[in-house]
């Protein structure tokens, strides 16, 4: 239990300077995202590699794949927030094309 808790702490380490600076580039991830839940999700999702097979992921790498999963997250519950109107004019957006 203590491998995989210092294991948490080594991983919230290394994402959580990376998740900060893309909250502070990106307007979007401010305002649909809460930093702290997502950092918790982030080392319970990259907790499923070994130690091993994280520490050989570059932080650029890291950084990319992070910045997708955010992308994803902040724009999945965009369309919840449309009112009727909106989501009528985006369905006839979507069968135009």
């Amino acid at each position: 239990m203590q491998e995989v808790s210092s294991y948490h702490q080594e991983l919230t380490n290394r994402i959580s300077p990376i998740v900060d600076k893309l909250f502070k580039s990106n307007s979007l991830y401010q305002v649909k995202l809460n930093q702290r839940e997502i950092i918790q999700m982030l080392v319970e999702l990259f907790g499923q590699f070994s130690p091993e097979e994280m520490r050989k992921i570059a932080n650029d790498d890291l950084t990319d794949r992070i910045d997708s999963i955010f992308i994803l997250e902040a724009v999945s519950g965009t369309l919840n927030d449309l009112t009727p109107e909106q989501i009528k004019m985006y369905d006839e957006a979507v069968k135009r094309k």
